[in-house]
């Protein structure tokens, strides 16, 4: 489909592929690494579908030409195939909704070596705007774009599932996202911004025997009119203490009918999107990279993204704990 074997200098798509998953499972500083490494495996290539070990030359030259989509696309197509043989599901929550966790991770470069990722006057770094689905903590969506670009504006391509439900940090409270969201039928649990400017159009009762961090459940309505211009709908407002943090946590949401408790615990489970961060820089081999071009950067990022999924499926079919 991507028409990337043309003058593949012996180094075909699949032969890359191989390659830079090798990278990430044995954590390879280099093309040296890479290749001297294969090169060692010589028993087990011809089981994985390649002829020879490729040399460090020719794996710098696929990365710096062979186009990144291409390991863009294996990572999707094989989140498909692979997700449907795990099934990977939580049952946590009661609710139908599909639910995603929308963060952004920012992975700091060298600007004299990465000239191309901007950031700030003397650092360079790449952000990865990431839509992790609730069931398999596994990305269904990844925009990378450099440093400087902000949460929200990120935000603004994501697929949108009707009916589902994300969840997402205050850094995402831009109301005209809310409303595309809003007018595509998809759910959102956002934490607001202390400057919020509302004004409360009804409140609900508390139960009195459970659920006592839940401080307040009530419908607000804009009052600052640049925000009511952007989004002109009714919004629920759900203050929840946070015991383990010792503070407040201000949520607000489109969705009217669910408990005030099945909001905060959406809210509880963004956590996951941390853990899966901090997973794929403590376990891949993404914080240092073996080419400088932005095609290299991207490739080693997109094979880190297939690992953790081959693991996660691996752990997921694997008859021991």
């Amino acid at each position: 489909e991507q028409g990337t074997d043309k003058y593949n200098k012996g180094i075909d798509s699949w032969t890359h592929l191989i390659t830079m998953l090798f990278s990430q499972f044995s954590n390879s500083q280099s093309t040296r690494d890479i290749s001297n490494g294969l090169r060692s495996a010589t028993g087990n290539l011809n089981h994985l579908g390649l002829n020879k070990a490729p040399s460090k030359s020719g794996i710098s030259y696929q990365n710096k030409n062979r186009s990144w989509e291409l390991f863009k696309d294996y990572y999707y197509k094989l989140s498909n195939h692979l997700g449907q043989q795990a099934n990977f599901k939580q049952k946590k929550f009661r609710i139908k909704s599909k639910i995603f966790l929308l963060d952004s991770s920012t992975i700091s470069l060298c600007l004299s070596l990465f000239d191309w990722a901007k950031y700030k006057t003397s650092k360079g770094a790449i952000k990865l705007h990431t839509l992790l689905d609730y069931d398999g903590n596994l990305p269904t969506y990844i925009n990378i774009t450099n440093g400087k670009t902000a949460d929200n504006k990120g935000a603004y391509d994501v697929p949108l599932v009707k009916r589902s439900v994300i969840v997402a940090d205050r850094f995402y409270n831009d109301f005209t996202l809310l409303n595309i969201w809003d007018s595509n039928q998809v759910f959102f649990v956002i934490r607001h911004k202390e400057n919020l400017n509302f004004s409360t159009i009804k409140e609900f009762d508390l139960p009195d025997n459970k659920h006592q961090h839940i401080l307040k459940d009530e419908i607000i309505k804009l009052e600052n009119q640049a925000s009511s211009d952007k989004y002109k709908g009714k919004l629920r407002r759900v203050s929840v203490w946070d015991e383990k943090n010792e503070q407040i946590i201000e949520l607000i949401t489109n969705q009217l009918t669910w408990t005030a408790n099945t909001i905060s615990e959406l809210y509880k489970s963004r956590w996951q999107i941390e853990i899966f961060f901090r997973e794929i820089k403590q376990l891949l081999h993404i914080k240092s990279f073996i080419g400088t071009s932005e095609n290299a950067v991207m490739i080693q990022i997109w094979s880190a993204m297939i690992t953790i999924l081959i693991l996660k499926y691996l752990k997921q079919v694997a008859k021991y704990n």
